[in-house]
């Protein structure tokens, strides 16, 4: 256990380094969602007029979706490095060392955790400054954040399946457009029960997206709502175990292979 923590760590370390040294994978992760949430919030105000809206302000609805856009980047900014590192050979080297598949994996995550926790306070801090509020308090700011630091470590850990399983990072910033359609098709502009579009309405519906939403949201509009949030973490908690336990799999292939 001391050795496989020291493997951790020191893949941990190299992975936070390497994220800060790249300001082209910070800059944007925290800079688009603040943009597409001020546009929006001014854009869509009008939204607020329809009957049955649950809020006043279209920024506090809008604001759970710069989370879970922030969590996007966090797909792409894990798989790429990942694509990196079997492109460059040092995947090959780490098959020569006693280095476990599982610290690898979890090291790897490191960078992307520590950008998730600057995300999720940069976007609540920018949200109560324009004037948003958390209705379920302080207490639910913080499951907020946990919830949003979640979310960015799942969506990393689907950018590190694809990046085994593809071994190319150009693949993985090819999907990011195919995931970005995956939010705009979701509950993020819109209440489910208010979208008009049959069509539109049943793709939010069963699209995995619009609950993680929605389980942001709850806190900022509703309060403490236990179905939303058991919803939400109950899917992040499956996006966990298929995207970090399918790369710990996968990579013992790739190794093997190696």
């Amino acid at each position: 256990m001391r050795e496989f923590t020291r493997q951790v760590s020191v893949l941990g370390r190299r992975s936070i380094v390497r994220t800060l040294r790249q300001p082209a994978s910070i800059v944007p992760a925290l800079l688009f969602p603040l943009i597409l949430l001020a546009v929006n919030a001014g854009g869509l105000r009008s939204a607020t007029d329809l009957e049955g809206f649950p809020s006043e302000s279209f920024l506090d609805f809008a604001l759970g979706f710069a989370f879970l856009q922030g969590a996007v980047f966090a797909t792409v900014n894990c798989g790429t490095d990942l694509a990196r590192d079997i492109q460059t050979g040092f995947l090959n080297r780490l098959a020569l060392t006693p280095v476990r598949g599982v610290a690898l994996i979890l090291g790897q995550l490191a960078g992307v955790a520590a950008l998730a926790v600057v995300q999720a306070l940069v976007f609540l801090g920018a949200g109560l400054a324009a004037g948003a509020s958390v209705r379920a308090g302080i207490a639910g700011a913080l499951v907020l954040l946990i919830l949003s630091f979640l979310v960015s470590v799942a969506f990393a850990g689907v950018g590190a399946l694809l990046a085994v399983r593809t071994g190319s990072g150009e693949a993985i910033q090819g999907l990011f457009p195919l995931v970005f359609a995956g939010l705009f098709l979701s509950s993020m502009n819109m209440p489910r029960n208010l979208i008009e579009a049959d069509w539109f309405r049943a793709i939010a519906t069963i699209n995995p997206v619009s609950y993680l939403i929605e389980g942001l949201r709850s806190l900022i509009l509703e309060g403490w709502n236990a179905l939303a949030l058991l919803l939400s973490f109950g899917i992040v908690a499956a996006l966990i175990l298929v995207g970090i336990g399918g790369a710990i799999l996968a990579l013992r292939t790739r190794l093997a292979r190696v």
